[in-house]
């Protein structure tokens, strides 16, 4: 006979796997996010291989052929940005004499309106940048792990690309014969997502970055060209990114116009932009496989940024994507799998419960229809 046990044991014990792991991700980060970047750039490049392999080229050219062809994309992007950030450091001189005089003017305006003392806003100034300082170390931490992540990113690639038929036998032979089918769908379901939600994020920034240069451009915005890329590729990390992207252009119209027209002719801009990018690019143009609703989009993007770092803000997504197709295959796990998803139902399970009880009491002849109450709305 099968042993039970009760909720709150099973609730410690799954709760209790759950840091487990959390703290096995943060501290193997090291190895793993290589390893996870890896694993999607395999995956996305995997048709290409595959279609270089249809044409007679032996399996490690094409994989060699393939690498080749990501790395010259990324080192134009590298290029294209360090090149724009080169004119923009010549002109910062200029720009940190108007950030001084904004700054003095906004202290003279703080002692004046509030009877803020120039000391003591010196003192709030030194408790700021001693905050700031773990921040900054982190982001030091960050970039040297992306440092890391570019060195061991090819390597991990080709090896993942070369012994794909070695893995996928190892997962089909770990599960029984009669889940095969099961695997196979579930195999096939998360390659889709994962290209799909890379090739439409790519997608996505090319058009965000072209309306973010039209409307910096008709503004006047000095290194439209520079912000509106920034932007584009800030906004590839889900709500949290957006927002940092519009603080940009914000400062350089501070520090180069004078008035704060400009700067709400931008907010207005990125906003607008922000809408139609939500409303119409991401459904139309990303169309992933599988859709999560925005507030586990936030809370995981949160998580992984506290788990990896920028890192984990990136990789976020796909990472519950890849976890709600497992909790749709399994049927204990379906309505975690509803919970990840943005289908929202027309009325909650209590509420058809509660109906069918009345139902049922009426029927019965237990009290009169008049005297039996609709349960409570959740």
């Amino acid at each position: 006979m099968q042993k039970t046990y009760p909720f709150y044991v099973k609730s410690t014990i799954i709760l209790f796997g759950v840091i487990l792991f959390v703290f096995a991700l943060f501290h193997l980060r090291d190895v793993l996010v290589p390893l996870a970047f890896a694993v999607m750039l395999a995956i996305l490049l995997n048709p290409v291989v595959n279609k270089l392999q249809r044409r007679k080229v032996p399996r490690v050219l094409a994989i060699v052929l393939a690498l080749i062809i990501a790395i010259v994309i990324i080192l134009a992007i590298v290029y294209f940005l360090s090149s724009q950030i080169a004119s923009f450091s010549s002109e910062l001189p200029l720009l940190e004499k108007k950030f001084t005089m904004l700054f003095s003017q906004l202290q003279q305006y703080l002692q004046e309106t509030f009877s803020l003392s120039m000391e003591k806003q010196q003192e709030l100034i030194t408790d700021a940048q001693a905050q700031v300082k773990p921040i900054v170390g982190i982001a030091l931490g960050s970039l040297l792990g992306t440092l890391g992540v570019v060195i061991l990113l090819p390597v991990y690639t080709f090896l993942f690309l070369y012994y794909k038929k070695l893995m996928l036998n190892f997962l089909f032979e770990v599960f029984a014969q009669k889940n095969s089918t099961d695997v196979a769908e579930a195999l096939e379901e998360t390659k889709k997502a994962i290209q799909s939600y890379m090739v439409g994020l790519s997608l996505e920034a090319v058009v965000v970055a072209a309306m973010n240069f039209l409307a910096l451009w008709a503004l006047g915005i000095r290194y439209a060209l520079l912000l509106a890329v920034i932007g584009a590729l800030l906004n590839v990390v889900p709500y949290i990114g957006g927002l940092i992207a519009i603080s940009l252009p914000v400062i350089v119209a501070t520090l180069t116009k004078d008035g704060f027209s400009t700067q709400l002719a931008v907010i207005a801009a990125y906003s607008v932009i922000q809408f139609i990018d939500n409303q119409f690019l991401v459904p139309m143009i990303v169309s992933s496989k599988v859709r999560i609703n925005a507030m586990i989009s936030i809370i995981i993007v949160l998580l992984g940024a506290a788990v990896w770092g920028v890192a984990g803000m990136f990789l976020s997504i796909p990472f519950i994507a890849v976890v709600k197709i497992v909790c749709d295959r399994v049927p204990e796990m379906k309505p975690w799998g509803k919970l990840l998803g943005d289908s929202i139902p027309t009325r909650h399970k209590g509420e058809i419960w509660g109906r069918f009880r009345k139902a049922t009491i009426i029927q019965e002849g237990i009290v009169e229809d008049a005297g039996v109450k609709a349960p409570e709305e959740l």
